[in-house]
């Protein structure tokens, strides 16, 4: 019998819907219906849990109502959400599908990455940032694109290595009020490292902007955070410099806001133990992999 590959996926969210579309890409029609049916269930969910749906069931008649486990169907679990009240979310739990012949198993985890990190998988999807805040290697000098990501590894520390980006890119964009820039200065990785003041981030993103620009860049620059309740774009431009996600720019010049270098690619991205490499994950990777353009280094330098 054929051995199935289970990968490590995350619950809900943008990582996941990127993760099913690039198994419906490489696994056809009955793949494709499957990424179609748990999106279209999770976006249903996920408004009647912010508010913007209502549904006649209560949580477990309609978890127990998108569950489909015969035959490797999609089945969900419950989470508690973090909006006020924490109410109870129907997220993804596991799936089966067949890619070029062989079975592969969905099963949804909360921290994909760290379940690759403590050798439960060999393959799993996650976020490129996660990487980044957990294991990138702090230098002088700056993270450009994920192919710079494996070489900052230190293999002592993990065998998980990225083996692909899916595509999905939002950026971590710098972004400035007119008045901060010099006449002519383009707002840069080079013009960091002449900065001296704040610079405005979210907290949790920290150590991700410091591998990213390089700690010889931020001499001289003090982090400073949006306060509570204020939106990210609004905290830059009171601070006059700082680092946010991106996708068309659209609310950061709302603010007044000059966009200015993408600094790195917060995309979702296929991840490998290499220690548990097998045969079968080997195959599914190249599947997986084939045909996207995103040059990812092999091994720390």
């Amino acid at each position: 019998m054929t051995e199935t590959v289970a990968v490590a996926v995350p619950r809900k969210g943008r990582p996941l819907e990127a993760t099913l579309e690039r198994f419906a890409a490489v696994g056809g029609p009955a793949a494709a219906a499957l990424a179609d049916d748990v999106s279209s269930t999770l976006r249903y969910e996920k408004a009647i849990t912010k508010g913007n749906g209502s549904a006649e069931s209560g949580v477990y008649e309609r978890l127990a109502a998108h569950s489909e486990p015969h035959d490797g169907g999609p089945e969900y679990t419950l989470v508690r959400d973090d909006r006020e009240g924490h109410p109870r979310r129907v997220v993804f739990d596991s799936a089966e599908l067949a890619v070029d012949g062989a079975r592969v198993r969905l099963v949804g985890r909360e921290e994909p990455f760290r379940a690759l990190r403590t050798h439960e998988f060999a393959l799993g999807v996650d976020s490129a940032d996660l990487v980044l805040e957990e294991v990138v290697q702090l230098r002088a000098d700056g993270v450009a694109g994920l192919g710079d990501v494996n070489a900052r590894i230190d293999p002592r520390d993990t065998d998980v290595r990225v083996a692909t980006g899916l595509g999905d890119t939002v950026h971590h964009t710098l972004m400035a009020r007119p008045e901060t820039l010099p006449a002519g200065t383009s707002l840069d990785r080079s013009f960091v490292a002449e900065y001296e003041g704040p610079l405005c981030i979210s907290p949790r993103y920290e150590r991700l902007v410091r591998a990213v620009l390089g700690t010889e860049t931020l001499d001289g620059v003090e982090f400073v955070y949006p306060d509570a309740g204020v939106d990210e774009e609004a905290a830059v431009a009171e601070a006059g410099l700082g680092v946010y996600l991106t996708v068309t720019g659209g609310t950061a010049r709302d603010h007044g806001l000059v966009l200015g270098e993408h600094l790195f690619p917060s995309e979702t991205v296929l991840l490998e133990n290499e220690a548990e490499a097998t045969g079968p994950t080997e195959e599914l990777k190249r599947d997986l992999t084939r045909g996207v353009e995103t040059a990812i280094g092999a091994g720390a330098d």
